[in-house]
């Protein structure tokens, strides 16, 4: 079957890997990493399992696709956030780097709840992982080759370390403390205990955690 579809269809010679990668992406919102499928991919779009498997090698390389499309859309979950909240009415420098790291850690549990699917995805253990750590000499070091939410963080520790604001001897590593809160927290929301909590008690649990994390890095 060709590749080249016309204006009904939806997408042209050139656009198929991505008409595939949203196809399979629209399969991992309703079921996660498990409901990404090439030849129901293929499907969706229109075209013969041939013509998806020259764009991916195997289903592996089409869920890394799904994986990274996860990790595009938590970190713009973030940066949403961030948006939102703005900078502080007086300018402070201090509360805008507290402001920015709170909103992070939102905007991450925002995505989680909203697009549960995706948000698995993202995190999902993939057979060809392109994932890399840097090996440094300490946890300072470290850093995941493809998640791009953790550059998020590491950038927002880092202004507020530049405030002047965060507690002595607390900054090496405090990503991964961070991290490991926020995500942990996520996952009693989709799948533990915490998934049937009502939405007022969510938030307030949501926002709790978060302060607790920045009282546990600033002053």
């Amino acid at each position: 079957m060709s590749e080249v579809r016309g204006a009904k269809g939806g997408y042209h010679h050139g656009d198929l890997r991505n008409a595939l990668v949203d196809a399979a992406s629209e399969l991992a919102r309703g079921g996660g990493p498990e409901a990404v499928v090439l030849r129901e991919a293929a499907r969706r779009v229109g075209v013969s399992p041939t013509a998806a498997y020259r764009h991916f090698a195997n289903q592996a390389d089409l869920l890394q696709a799904v994986k990274d499309e996860g990790q595009r859309r938590l970190a713009e979950s973030m940066e949403q956030v961030i948006a939102e909240t703005g900078p502080p009415p007086d300018g402070d420098p201090a509360r805008a780097a507290k402001d920015r790291l709170t909103a992070l850690g939102l905007g991450y549990i925002r995505f989680a709840v909203t697009e549960p699917g995706m948000y698995r995805t993202a995190f999902c253990r993939v057979e060809t992982d392109a994932e890399a750590w840097t090996q440094g000499g300490g946890i300072e070091d470290l850093r995941p080759g493809d998640v791009r939410s953790f550059g998020l963080l590491t950038g927002a520790m880092d202004t507020v370390e530049a405030a002047g604001v965060m507690r002595p001897g607390v900054r090496a590593g405090a990503e991964f403390a961070a991290w490991s809160s926020v995500h942990g927290l996520a996952m009693l929301l989709l799948d533990g205990p915490l998934r049937d909590v009502p939405p007022p008690q969510r938030d307030a649990i949501v926002t709790r955690t978060l302060t607790m994390i920045l009282d546990g890095l600033t002053v």
